[in-house]
Formats: C-alpha cells, structure tokens, sequence
C-alpha cells in the first residue's frame, strides 16, 4: 500500500513538472526567443507542444488521482490537499477543451500558470490519505465536491478569457479608474502568488511557533488551547502566551472580534500574504517601469477582442450549470443528509451562493441586457476572483462548519 501511495506523489509531481513544462512553452509560443520567427504558423508550431506536455500533465494527474481512490476507497476530495489538487486538474480539463476549440496558445499561457499555483497551493497542506470523518462519508459529498471543482475549473478560463480582453482593449498608460482596477487585478495575482511562495517557503524550512491561549467554547466555558502558527507571528492570540521562547514575538494581540482557536493564526497568514504580495508588485513595477497590465498587454495585441469575448462567455456558460449542480443542489442534498438541513448559512454555503448569483447576474446580464465587451470582461474577472476568495480566505480564516478541509 506504501508504494501505491508513493506511486501516486510520484505522478503528482510528474504532472507538476508537465504543466511547468506546459507554462513555459505556451509563454515561448506567445512571445517567442526570436521574434523575426514570430508567424502564426511559428506560434502554431510552438502551442502544439505545449499542449502535448500540458496533456502529459494531465494524465499523470489522473494516474494521481485514480490510485489515491483506490487507496482511500473515495475520490480525493476530502481535504484541502486533496480539493486544491482536483481544482487544478479541473482546471487543466476546461483548459485543454476550450484549446481544441479555438487552438490560441495564448489562452494556455493565460490558464495553466493558474493550474501551477492551484497545484503548488495544495502542496503546503497535509496530504496523508486519512479515513473520512462520519460527516464525509457519503457519495453525495463526493459528487458534490467534484462538479463544484470542475464548475470552477471552466470559470478559470471565463477568467483568463476576460482578463485577455481587458488587456486587450484598456490603455495602461490612460488614466481610468478601468485601467487601475486592471493593476489592482494584477496585485490581487500577485498577493495569491505570494501567499502560496510564503507558505511553501515556511514549510520548507520547518517553520513552526506554538501559544498557548484561552478559548470560549460554543458552551460558554473557556479552556486553554495550543496554537500552532508556521509563519513568524505578527500578530498573536488574544491574551496567547508564546511558548517557543526562540521564535519572534508578535507584534500585536488579535483583535477581541475574532472569534476561534485559530483565528489569530489566519489573520497572521493574511497579513504576511498582503505584505509579501505588495512587495512582490513592487518589485515587478521597479523592474518593469512601468505599469504590469502594460508588459502583459503587450502579448495579446494580435488577439480579435470579440474573439476572446466569445471564450470568455462560452468558458462560463459551459461551467455555470455544472457549478449549479455541483456547488448548490448537491451540496445541499449532502447537507440534509449529514446534518439534517439544507441550508445552514455556514461561511462556505453563503459564499457560494454569492458566487452563484453572481454568475447568474453575468448570463442574464449578457443575454438580455446585451452587455459584452469591457462590462462582460470585467463581470468574469470579479467573478473568478470571488472564487478564490472563497477557496482561500473562507477556507483558511472564516470558521465554520466547512473547517474541516
């Protein structure tokens, strides 16, 4: 069974390294090392072999998943690791369908850098194959976790779809509040970029401060409870003592609104990701001179904006009824059978609501109200980043009864 186990992080890794491989190729056949070679045909040469890597990485990640199924008797999706995982096989999936549609190698160069964070994101977390709490063990969570992640793979590409357009259509050099929204757009990126380096660097280097604090209990009465952070602390637990006296002292307690053992810690891991990810914007624009939107922009002035429109729209209209299905009516099915209700406002049901109606605001908008081009592109991009705003910060910092993964 270990060597099974072993098989199954070795393809991991494998399909890792294809879509690194992937990444770079789809990136050399948009810019290309030569630009007097720079021809369609040249491009077209180039996105062929990208996507065949990215295909290799795709299968070795099935190889992944399917042995970890047979090892743990229930598809991998039961924890951070394993969901995080799924989300960037699924998205790598929507990917490599919308590719055999349009074959625009751009649209690879836009997509699978994201497959390559989801992948790396999902690496800094447990990924011991560990027997499903009773509230898990039902197919219905399995379908349920599943069609969500597929529904969020295919908004990845509405995503990338919609941010070439802006890129495509905005002046950065213009003073709009459009073009700065696009900046803010690309800090977001790399705040997420940040957060996932930051954490997998802390775990490298075995990182790890423990506190002791007091923590009310939904029963009123107040235990002391052991806090283990692995970043350093900047800010601690409420009235927390550091027991790791050879670590940094934080700076500050958490606020007394934060409620939970593990809120102080989450807070800290928001802190260090919005701090690493300024840093990390700051340098690019040092480096650059110039605004991020404009070096990118660059890449995809040869693109027909309406083009890249109809990917945008046909990549979320593919994803949105799977999502509907996936991410409400199932869960909701699943929720009535573990917990004996459909609807319980927990954080992660709430947030997916909203990221429902928010994509059911985006289709009826554009198919009644006629709203393409720019109001389309921005809707996709907003929408997506309300997908990983509940993937990361609902998961890691709002408590609820989804704290499990």
């Amino acid at each position: 069974m270990n060597s099974l186990i072993g098989l199954s992080n070795t393809m991991l890794t494998i399909a890792f390294i294809f879509y690194c491989v992937a990444t770079i190729l789809f990136f050399v056949a948009v810019t290309g090392k030569s630009f007097r070679n720079r021809t369609p045909e040249e491009q077209s040469r180039r996105g062929r072999f990208a996507y065949a890597a990215a295909v290799i990485g795709f299968l070795a990640h099935a190889v992944f998943i399917g042995i970890r199924w047979y090892v743990g008797g229930h598809i991998p999706t039961s924890n951070m690791f394993e969901f995080m995982q799924f989300l960037g096989f699924a998205m790598t999936l929507a990917f490599l369908g919308i590719y055999l549609i349009y074959r625009i190698p751009l649209i690879g160069a836009f997509v699978m850098p994201f497959s390559v964070l989801i992948v790396s994101y999902a690496a800094v977390f447990p990924r011991e194959i560990t027997p499903l709490i009773p509230a898990l063990q039902s197919y219905w969570l399995q379908i349920h976790v599943t069609t969500a992640a597929l529904g969020e793979g295919a908004f990845a590409v509405g995503f990338a779809g919609g941010l070439m357009y802006l890129l495509r259509t905005l002046d950065p050099n213009e003073k709009s509040k459009s073009a700065s929204w696009l900046e803010f757009v690309m800090w977001v990126i790399c705040t997420l970029v940040a957060f996932i380096v930051l954490v997998f660097s802390f775990q490298l280097a075995g990182y790890q401060a423990t506190f002791k604090a007091p923590f009310q209990m939904s029963t009123g009465q107040v235990v002391d409870s052991q806090v283990k952070y692995h970043m350093p602390a900047i800010v601690g637990p409420k009235d927390g003592t550091l027991e790791t006296t050879d670590k940094m002292k934080p700076w500050f307690e958490a606020p007394g609104f934060m409620k939970g053992n593990q809120a102080a810690r989450k807070f800290n891991t928001l802190i260090w990701s919005v701090a690493g990810g300024t840093l990390l914007y700051g340098a690019a624009r040092l480096a650059l001179r110039r605004r991020i939107s404009g070096v990118v922009g660059r890449w995809v002035q040869d693109l027909e904006p309406d083009l890249v429109d109809e990917i945008s729209y046909r990549a979320i209209a593919i994803g949105f009824p799977i999502f509907t299905l996936g991410a409400l009516i199932f869960a909701m099915i699943w929720a009535h059978e573990a917990w004996g209700r459909f609807w319980g406002w927990d954080p992660k049901e709430v947030w997916a609501l909203i990221t429902w109606l928010f994509y059911s605001a985006y289709l009826h908008l554009r198919l009644s109200r006629g709203w393409q081009g720019k109001r389309s592109a921005w809707m996709a991009v907003i929408g997506f980043i309300i997908v990983m705003f509940n993937l990361v910060f609902v998961n890691l910092v709002i408590s609820g009864l989804h704290s499990y993964a």
